[in-house]
């Protein structure tokens, strides 16, 4: 996917795309920037826009080998966190 006016991949993409690329909805995109529960973001000029980079790192932090496999971190539902959730991050 590269950028048509300079022939280079992006290094920000909107919501959209964003969503495009994670293999999600807009929407649940959306609901994880409200919750606190998505991959870092960006407000510029009244724009949300997504660095490449913040979502890969998003999905990195739910790597996994085996479903029984406990790892430090995980990427969390697109809900309210609770008060262990929170404390888990």
């Amino acid at each position: 996917m590269l950028d048509p006016k300079t022939g280079l991949p992006p290094r920000y993409l909107r919501t959209p795309d964003a969503a495009r690329f994670l293999g999600i909805s807009i929407r649940t995109l959306e609901k994880h920037r409200t919750y606190g529960t998505g991959p870092t973001y960006r407000k510029i000029g009244g724009r949300i826009v997504y660095s490449v980079d913040d979502l890969q790192a998003w999905t990195d932090d739910g790597i996994r080998k085996s479903a029984s496999e406990q790892t430090a971190t995980r990427v969390f539902p697109a809900r309210p966190l609770t008060a262990a959730e929170k404390a888990s991050r």
